[in-house]
């Protein structure tokens, strides 16, 4: 098996758009709350989310291209050019038939799919939608634009798989480097779903918190009195590469991808296993893949999307498979942060473990104000302030509705 490496980053998100001012965020302890500006949300019961502020994607973009683009399309391609910069990877010196992207996305074009159809029943009657409807709102689209963007005419496809895509697309882009069948693969997940359908749907089905006078700290993984997760937005790339051809052209390496797995609940549609089943098995699966013990990881990135059922299942999971180790392990759902980004959670997560590992601190759970007494409170789950500790190797879960469950393990890189 070829060994695979982290050699470029880039972030979209609503706590930064760039991978140090995400950085940043995460140090800070950050909320990417807000009231919501996309839409007129007045009558809904969420009027809140984790929106991505200020972004100039036309430096990234040409500014003709961006008409074209559903923003899950433009998050991803924005994310994806400061990997590219960050990688140094010159597309010309590079077999490009042995580059590929492999891209997340749990929803695609929602917000194309939403105004298209408005604009067609509010219209003058012709039934007529714009050309570029399809293309701009189907799943996959920012797969096939990156690797237009760069050339790369190797594997290119989506996973779309809820809020596990991005970690199903880091996964298996691990598999076709480290079985030789690629050089380098973009990878990662975007989402742009903070739209009347997406709020008002994860509103009907009673999943989102509606605390509309306390939104800064409406994500509250673990705490007792949470009601929901907060929407989010945005996008994660990682630049992946087997580890020869990363040396051979000096790269920077940030860190080892080790380990994946991918599992089924069987259970229920949106809820979890209330034992967390296909938690633990994932977790267990990713370890043995990376040839770890649980005493050798050090930090675990939960799913945690401050759902009552939810936070508790992956927890119970956590103390199965780790056992009297659970203790020594830091635990937090930068999800408190940075909402939830449903198919391009997993991206942004990997990369926070990423961020671990390079500067040796663990991200906190911000908005904990009451123990959940259902929680062991001997558990770490970096409470409200980021802790520094070594960080050795992170474990990033990432769980969608239809029980899929991934998770994946980075290492620190050692030669």
């Amino acid at each position: 098996m070829k060994r695979v490496v982290v050699t470029g980053l880039g972030a979209v998100t609503p706590i930064g758009n760039s991978i140090q001012a995400y950085l940043e965020g995460l140090q800070r302890g950050t909320s990417g709350a807000a009231p919501i500006t996309h839409f007129d949300a007045t009558n809904f019961k969420t009027t809140f989310a984790c929106e991505v502020k200020g972004l100039d994607a036309a430096a990234s973009v040409d500014k003709r291209e961006l008409r074209r683009m559903d923003d899950f399309t433009i998050y991803g391609m924005v994310s994806t050019a400061e990997a590219m910069a960050d990688s140094g990877i010159d597309t010309e010196a590079i077999d490009a038939d042995r580059a590929g992207v492999i891209w997340g996305s749990g929803i695609g074009g929602l917000k194309t799919l939403e105004k298209e159809i408005e604009d067609f029943i509010t219209g003058n009657g012709m039934p007529r939608y714009n050309p570029f409807m399809i293309p701009k709102m189907i799943s996959d689209i920012a797969a096939g634009l990156i690797s237009i963007r760069y050339g790369f005419r190797g594997v290119n496809f989506a996973t779309v798989s809820a809020c596990a895509s991005a970690s199903h697309a880091i996964g298996t882009a691990f598999d076709y480097i480290r079985l030789g069948r690629q050089d380098i693969v973009i990878t990662g997940g975007s989402e742009a779903a903070v739209s009347k359908a997406g709020i008002g749907g994860f509103n009907a089905m009673k999943a989102l918190s509606t605390r509309n006078d306390d939104y800064l700290t409406a994500s509250r993984p673990f705490d007792a009195d949470r009601d929901g997760f907060v929407l989010g937005e945005g996008a994660g790339t990682l630049i992946l590469e087997e580890l020869e051809h990363a040396q051979k052209r000096g790269a920077t390496i940030y860190a080892e991808l080790v380990g994946a797995g991918a599992t089924g609940d069987a259970h229920h549609i949106t809820a979890p296993h209330p034992e967390g089943l296909g938690a633990g098995n994932v977790m267990r699966m990713a370890m043995a893949d990376a040839g770890l013990a649980p005493e050798d990881i050090d930090y675990i990135n939960v799913h945690g999307t401050s759902t009552p059922l939810g936070d508790i299942a992956e927890v119970k999971a956590i103390q199965k498979v780790f056992g009297e180790h659970a203790y020594n392990l830091n635990i937090s759902s930068t999800k408190s942060m940075t909402g939830h980004l449903l198919g391009a959670a997993g991206a942004i997560e990997a990369i926070a473990g990423i961020l671990a590992i390079q500067h040796q601190f663990v991200p906190p759970t911000i908005n904990h104000f009451t123990d959940d007494p259902e929680l062991d409170s001997k558990l770490n789950f970096t409470f409200n302030e980021a802790q520094q500790r070594q960080v050795r190797a992170v474990l990033s879960n990432t769980f969608g509705f239809g029980g899929h469950n991934s998770s994946v393990i980075f290492k620190k890189f050692e030669d």
